[in-house]
């Protein structure tokens, strides 16, 4: 008999262990955030776990509260097996965490207790780590606290984004999923401690923390940008005008004119980090699409001497 699970996840890292889950077992119910505004028009848009759930025609149910007698009650009425917790959004109140009889299995994107937390893949590149990866571990009443089911560990590929490295560890999440899951349901999976020392929190980042500010050294620029890319993305201001860096990399041996001063050769352009330069790769202006430098310099390049700042008060200076 397959087993009983209920989902609970919302963004687009949620759905491969959604899909992963569908295939091992009956899964009852899902349950994800609310339609959000979104987009240009500011439309309510569903989280991709709720159009993945429609896809696949499962119970579907996007309550705005988690934390009240009926969704515990609706929960519990669903007699589930083990409940199955990829990036919900939402602290899940205790007589959630006690409806299954395996428990609440969260699949984490660190090597837990290193980077507890909202934002772990994003903290994992801008605290420099070299490797990275997933946990499974059953939920408690802590901040990613319980104790440890299964890691596995992978390398942060050089000039890895957070967008990129989510992906690679939502598609390892499931595969653990398919075939670590069942061995927790029979039982042999014993749950370990998470070890006193090494513990790290990692925040939600904030759309403030985008802003790059130039008196840095390049490596640490180059780790802020690739972390908060896509979002809140990486940003600065030129003559005014917003721009979004996308994609940089460091220039060791290449002297830096100025944190945030703009130099443009031929196709390249450069900004000053405390250090050395960073060559820009790829950039946006506000409004406008995302292209390579070649094709922004095309549409306009900077002026001699201009430079980015971190925002418009800076920009005036």
């Amino acid at each position: 008999m397959k087993p009983r699970v209920v989902f609970l996840g919302s963004p687009a890292a949620a759905v491969p262990s959604l899909r992963a889950a569908a295939r091992l077992g009956d899964v009852v119910g899902v349950f994800s955030q609310p339609d959000r505004p979104a987009g240009r028009g500011r439309h309510p848009q569903p989280p991709p776990v709720a159009l993945a759930a429609r896809e696949l025609g499962l119970p579907l149910h996007q309550p705005a509260k988690v934390r009240t007698p009926e969704i515990a009650a609706l929960v519990g009425g669903m007699r589930p097996d083990v409940i199955l917790v990829v990036a919900y959004g939402k602290i899940l109140p205790p007589a959630i965490l006690r409806a299954a009889p395996r428990g609440c299995v969260n699949v984490h994107f660190s090597l837990l207790p290193r980077h507890r937390g909202a934002a772990p893949v994003a903290h994992a590149i801008l605290a420099g780590d070299e490797r990275t990866g997933v946990t499974l571990m059953v939920l408690d009443e802590g901040m990613d606290t319980g104790p440890v089911l299964l890691q596995r560990a992978v390398p942060i590929g050089d000039g890895e984004t957070t967008g990129e490295l989510t992906d690679r560890l939502a598609a390892l999440g499931a595969e653990l999923v398919e075939s670590e899951l069942p061995k927790h349901l029979a039982g042999e999976l014993p749950p370990q401690p998470q070890p006193p020392d090494g513990a790290t929190l990692a925040p939600m980042l904030r759309k403030g923390d985008g802003a790059v500010h130039w008196d840095r050294p390049a490596a640490e620029l180059d780790r802020l940008i690739r972390a908060v890319t896509p979002w809140p993305g990486a940003y600065g201001f030129v003559d005014g005008r917003r721009w979004i860096v996308h994609r940089a990399t460091p220039l060791p041996g290449v002297p830096s004119a100025g944190p945030g001063v703009l130099r443009v050769e031929g196709r390249h352009l450069t900004a000053g980090a405390l250090d050395v330069s960073l060559e820009l790769l790829e950039l946006q202006r506000e409004g406008s699409r995302k292209m390579s430098t070649a094709e922004f310099l095309a549409g306009s390049a900077p002026a001699a001497g201009a430079a980015i700042r971190p925002d418009l008060g800076a920009a005036g200076e």
